[in-house]
């Protein structure tokens, strides 16, 4: 294994058979409306449950001194669903936000959002800039918010960036490498994730997170996500402490102490 690919994997500091509390969570929340239908409801009611099932994950993660979690609230792709549901997703999202800043940032929780803002409303824009400023300095737990978002979508702006640099001198295309390009993905500030759950009994990534669960643990439930509790999560979080991970090693080199990842 290379300097670069050892320097490029943030989300595990030390190599070890078996692994303590990820750092960092990633969630695609599938399966409200389904939740709904199963119970006769309009979809309307179950994204209303999956919102209640958010703020248990959100308090259990703080709980556990996880660092990150990271929730796929509304992907690229989900413009293409009717639009009166997309209305009504854009409503409750407007709705949650102006209901809960307020009790993350009691809590010590820092906001974040990821994803392509400018298809949202002014409205709703201006409120995710105030709910990030708020909670700015508040380090309990970071729970960023994918809206709008997609894992092609970060390449490309990344790349982007770097082709601007690279034709107005600052860089040259001999500089491009790993590192250079987790610099300008939106998650540029955050260890990589460590587990990536998905709800719904699904099993694809969806366009999440592309580059950055490279070396992430894949754990998938058929629990739909109003479903998905505390004790769910606790589930899936022992699964990734059973786990072995070994980043390219061998597992005769993970007994061996002085194999660290910087």
């Amino acid at each position: 294994m290379s300097t670069d690919d050892c320097n490029s994997l943030e989300s595990t500091s030390t190599l070890t058979g078996i692994n303590n509390n990820p750092r960092h969570i990633a969630i695609i929340m599938d399966g409200n409306g389904r939740w709904a239908q199963k119970r006769f409801m309009p979809r309307a009611i179950g994204h209303q449950a999956g919102v209640k099932a958010v703020r248990k994950i959100v308090e259990y993660c703080a709980k556990q001194e996880v660092e990150v979690l990271t929730l796929f609230a509304f992907s690229s792709e989900n413009w293409r669903r009717p639009d009166e549901e997309v209305s009504l997703l854009m409503g409750l999202f407007m709705a949650t936000l102006q209901r809960e800043i307020n009790k993350l940032d009691r809590n010590n929780i820092r906001l974040r959002f990821i994803g392509d803002r400018t298809a949202f409303s002014d409205k709703l824009q201006t409120k995710m800039a105030e709910g990030e400023a708020q909670t700015k300095d508040n380090n309990a737990l970071t729970l960023v918010i994918a809206a709008n978002y997609g894992g092609r979508w970060d390449l490309c702006q990344a790349f982007r960036t770097v082709a601007g640099k690279i034709a107005s001198g600052e860089l040259k295309d001999q500089d491009i490498n790993e590192q250079l390009i987790n610099q300008y993905l939106s998650t540029a500030d955050l260890p990589e994730p460590d587990l990536f759950i998905r709800t719904g009994g699904e099993q694809r990534v969806s366009n999440f997170l592309l580059w950055q669960l490279a070396y992430t643990e894949l754990y998938f439930t058929a629990t739909l996500w109003p479903d998905f509790d505390q004790n769910s999560l606790e589930e899936a979080i022992n699964s990734f402490k059973s786990r072995q991970r070994r980043f390219g090693h061998t597992g005769e080199q993970l007994l061996d102490k002085s194999i660290t990842l910087k």
